[in-house]
């Protein structure tokens, strides 16, 4: 049987040792069987053994895998459309439950390193950076509109103030948001499996969901065994393939690359980052960048619709890195992958329930780091009955991209030229 690896990249090779995790042999029943074992996936099992499920994880390479073990390792509040643009969407009443759960998910996140002692070298503090006017208007407004659902973590900055944060001449201003900040995901990934494992969760790895055989008591099919459950969570995200097809024509899986220095030293790292806070800019194709613990810098950005694989990342993602810091023109890179993230057209989450006992979450649209801990809360409140806020997110609405799949990525490219266009023009 295939035995596929992470892919060569900077967490992989940093990761935490973890025990092996066996294939799937045979036949075996539990109260969820969830597919997938990134984040959506594990925040589920965790929130769902709390509560006295029987769970079981099959997952078709090794625990985070895919984004949830190759992101930028930042912790961003709300969703990859605000709060503002839900309201104007589906009304105040629930906009209003969206958006105090926006916040949600990195409280979730260091409630798990906490309670269950994750070694994932979190840190507190994440940068919005502005590049022209508008963009600070635009963070000036969010601030506001933040701060109306109750986040006050929030300090506005003037060019000299974030100067004092970021060694890069480009910002004129930028905002601060102390409840955002930064992990090593794979880390963290690797040890919400461990927790699971320990409330007696099972998680198979190299075990791909091959089928899915609806019904009142659905069974999920592997290539040498299969999963009898009450319910099903389908948790794959990026990776999910063509396994559940009404999934798969509403959203479409985009690549982001990375990539990470040789180590900087301790006075090169400080005087680019003083606080080790995470910086994201405020582009539509937006950059983003952090240390990491040993001192290197990740950097990443871009975006390739349809998800291929690009044949040099480096060429991509070392100038924009240069043009934040071109006092590391003579770093050399260590590390490069790509990973990939799921879009939707209307770039919210999609939540769901097919049949009665079958439930998704998916198409975190590049916000995936908090919003998949807080969906594994909102899926376990489903499946106890408890379904008012998983109803939240099942409202918005959602649809095909125009011309199918066929014509999704030079559509969705097009419309990424014309954004990053007027990131350009500042307008």
């Amino acid at each position: 049987m295939a035995n596929t690896p992470y892919p060569q990249s900077y967490y992989a090779a940093s990761a935490n040792p973890v025990p092996p995790r066996p294939a799937l042999q045979g036949e075996v029943e539990t109260d969820v069987c969830i597919i997938g074992a990134g984040y959506t996936g594990l925040s589920s099992a965790l929130f769902l053994l709390e509560n006295g499920f029987k769970v079981s994880i099959v997952e078709a390479a090794k625990v985070g895998f895919g984004a949830s073990g190759r992101n930028g390792g930042q912790i961003v509040n709300s969703y990859s459309r605000d709060i503002d643009v839900i309201e104007r969407t589906v009304g105040p009443k629930q906009a209003q439950l969206l958006g105090h759960m926006a916040f949600e998910g990195g409280r979730i996140i260091r409630e798990r390193v906490a309670k269950y002692n994750i070694q994932c070298d979190l840190k507190d503090g994440g940068v919005f950076a502005a590049l022209t006017s508008k963009q600070m208007g635009h963070l000036e407004s969010q601030k506001r509109l933040w701060e109306r659902f109750g986040h006050n973590q929030l300090e506005l900055m003037d060019q000299k103030r974030i100067r004092e944060v970021v060694a890069c001449d480009s910002y004129i201003g930028g905002m601060l948001d102390m409840s955002g900040g930064h992990i090593h995901p794979l880390n963290l990934a690797l040890g919400e499996a461990a927790a699971v494992e320990s409330l007696g969760g099972i998680i198979y790895e190299q075990t791909p969901a091959v089928g899915i055989e609806r019904g009142a008591n659905p069974v999920v099919h592997t290539p040498q065994g299969k999963v009898r459950a009450k319910f099903i969570i389908v948790a794959g995200n990026a990776y999910l393939g063509n396994l559940v097809p009404e999934l798969a024509a509403k959203s479409m899986p985009c690549g982001t690359q990375v990539i990470t220095t040789e180590p900087l030293g301790e006075e090169l790292a400080r005087t680019l980052l003083p606080q080790d806070y995470c910086v994201e800019d405020c582009n539509y194709l937006l950059d983003y960048y952090r240390l990491t613990s040993d001192k290197r810098l990740i950097f990443g950005g871009g975006v390739v619709y349809g998800a291929r694989d690009p044949a040099n990342i480096e060429a991509i993602i070392r100038p924009k890195m240069l043009k934040a810091f071109p006092q590391l023109k003579n770093v050399k890179i260590d590390y490069a992958w790509t990973g990939n993230f799921l879009l939707t057209l209307s770039r919210l989450p999609q939540v769901g329930r097919i049949g009665d006992n079958i439930y998704y979450s998916q198409g975190c649209s590049g916000h995936g780091v908090t919003y998949t801990h807080l969906a594994g809360k909102v899926l376990a409140e489903a499946l106890r009955g408890q379904a008012e806020r998983f109803d939240a997110f099942a409202g918005l609405p959602h649809y095909p991209f125009p011309g199918g799949q066929m014509l999704r990525v030079p559509f969705s490219a097009i419309g990424a030229w014309y954004y990053s266009l007027r990131d350009r023009l500042g307008f």
